[in-house]
């Protein structure tokens, strides 16, 4: 079985409102903690970096199920939400993932159903949201249509 290794760098300087950075691919971004937390809100922060790679392999994974069902998207956004909790100290209730199909024109109502059941099928098959099971809520509700 292969196996697949990421590395990320980082440095920080300062105590808990401290800034730093981090790399890793294609991505290189300053971080500190958010404002909404009453950090800096320099860069990224971890909360902003959880919900993009949920999000982000959610769709990956959208568009690969929805490939192999055959169904032709126009058009696929996604509005992904977060929610972080402080009771017993800082931590993710709940993601929410609003994907938007629009379908092509002359798409069947068994199609319609197909794009319903692969946004739901997504969810479940993303390694991402596979990690974040049993931890944190994470929950699909699609608005397909046809263009």
């Amino acid at each position: 079985m292969a196996q697949h290794s990421f590395r990320l760098t980082a440095d920080w300087q300062g105590g808990r409102n401290g800034k730093g950075s981090i790399s890793i691919g294609n991505l290189a971004s300053q971080i500190s903690a958010p404002e909404e937390l009453d950090g800096p809100g320099v860069g990224t922060n971890p909360e902003e970096l959880l919900i993009g790679a949920a999000s982000t392999c959610y769709l990956i994974t959208l568009a690969a199920v929805l490939e192999r069902r055959d169904v032709t998207i126009r058009s696929l956004t996604l509005e992904t939400e977060g929610f972080v909790g402080d009771e017993g100290g800082l931590h993710f209730e709940r993601i929410i993932h609003r994907p938007r199909l629009i379908l092509a024109a002359g798409s069947t109502d068994e199609q319609l159903k197909t794009a319903v059941a692969a946004a739901e099928r997504a969810e479940k098959a993303c390694m991402v949201s596979k990690a974040l099971h049993g931890n944190v809520s994470v929950t699909v509700e699609p608005d397909v249509s046809v263009e």
